[in-house]
């Protein structure tokens, strides 16, 4: 057999008693972990460690995808202005879905007063602020993406009308 053969079966067994003390396997990991009272010692400084950090200590799994760790009334503020101001500027295109409180406005294809090509639109008031970055819009035709200058144009009307909105309230 020889010094190689020795020196194979060592390696080979070493790696095997490595890899069970690190996954539990062949009955061993209790040995090489040191059993159930470190894994209670473990247990209890990370309960401890997660107190000090205030509960959360920020690890997640993939689980916490289908998980509904949120309360039901969390909910998107969005801004009353860019709301109202998105209805009234695309009030020619049908409504699809509307939820205020997501902040998303999906329309279906409709033509603009004195156009003929068609459009539709989806926006999305995602802050409480009025402010641009606070909407989001995308305008598409029946031969894809809308151009930037027509998506700019429609931004431009919404902003400008969620002005006069909020002036007219104040002026009340």
């Amino acid at each position: 057999m020889g010094w190689n053969g020795i020196s194979r079966g060592g390696i080979l067994l070493g790696a095997v008693l490595v890899l069970s003390g690190c996954g539990g396997g062949f009955g061993f990991g209790n040995f090489l972990s040191g059993g159930e009272r470190s894994r209670a010692e473990v247990a209890e400084i990370q309960e401890r460690d997660r107190a000090q950090a205030g509960g959360m200590v920020g690890q997640s799994t993939i689980w916490d995808l289908f998980s509904n760790a949120q309360p039901p009334s969390t909910t998107v503020e969005v801004n009353k202005y860019l709301w109202n101001a998105s209805l009234e500027v695309l009030d020619f295109l049908p409504v699809q879905s509307i939820d205020p409180f997501s902040g998303v406005i999906v329309t279906g294809y409709g033509t603009p007063p004195g156009g003929g090509r068609a459009y539709r639109a989806a926006v999305l008031v995602n802050d409480p602020a009025l402010d641009a970055r606070s909407l989001n819009v995308a305008i598409m035709t029946r031969n894809g993406p809308a151009s930037r200058d027509t998506i700019r144009a429609v931004e431009d009307a919404i902003l400008t009308r969620a002005r006069q909105l909020r002036i007219r309230d104040r002026n009340l």
